[in-house]
């Protein structure tokens, strides 16, 4: 294995644990969530597709004054989009949950931002990772695997390109794999640690590299 030079070493902290990126990963369930998305242009369109990819029934209230065709198109594809053709005031976020503000003007990203903050909401700023309470990674997604990929902020390129990676790397039957996993845990009996044991020995040999071989002809 390939070490890091001395001084690019991972830091530990007081746990023990490496340090690096802080952040701490979650998946929402954005169907019973309200997302309010500023801005219907070019950075707008990226947002909304990057949230209705991922979560295709997503609650999203788009709000701009001007919008490119491109959103409207998409907007069309759920019924759970909506847009509202208007410039951004404080009240548009009394129904929010999270926030994405997706325009090319920095006055109004900050005026979203504290607006968001002083509801105590959950706010992403296109392009602006320090004005982010969190952030939209590059997905892979296998059927029910999905795995996102976070850089901190410090290069969406590289999280692409990891993406493209793992995407070709990971095969599709891995979704087949988790459909059977689930149910086989089904059918398992004993209270929950008993079943995790079970399934942790039954899928040792995915992480261990070796398959146990029947010496009768290999049958």
């Amino acid at each position: 294995m390939t070490s890091l030079p001395e001084n690019n070493q991972s830091k530990t902290g007081k746990t023990g644990q490496p340090q690096g990126n802080p952040l701490f990963p979650v998946f929402l369930k954005l169907n019973q969530l309200h997302t309010v998305l500023i801005g219907a242009g070019n950075i707008g369109l990226e947002k909304l597709a990057a949230i209705l990819q991922n979560s295709p029934e997503a609650k999203v209230t788009v709000i701009a004054l001007t919008i490119i065709p491109e959103v409207y198109a998409l907007a069309t594809e759920s019924e759970a989009v909506s847009i509202v053709q208007k410039s951004f005031a404080d009240t548009d976020l009394d129904e929010a949950d999270i926030v994405v503000a997706a325009t090319n003007n920095p006055e109004l990203n900050d005026f979203i931002r504290a607006s968001a903050r002083s509801r105590r909401l959950l706010v992403n700023i296109a392009d602006k990772p320090d004005l982010c309470d969190f952030y939209l990674g590059s997905i892979v997604q296998k059927g029910d695997l999905k795995i996102a990929i976070s850089t901190n902020g410090k290069s969406p390129t590289i999280a692409k390109r990891l993406k493209e990676v793992l995407n070709e790397a990971l095969p599709d039957e891995l979704d087949t794999t988790l459909q059977q996993m689930s149910r086989l845990r089904d059918t398992l009996s004993g209270n929950f640690a008993d079943k995790v044991k079970a399934l942790n020995e039954i899928t040792s040999v995915l992480v261990s590299g070796q398959v146990t071989k029947n010496d009768n002809n290999g049958d």
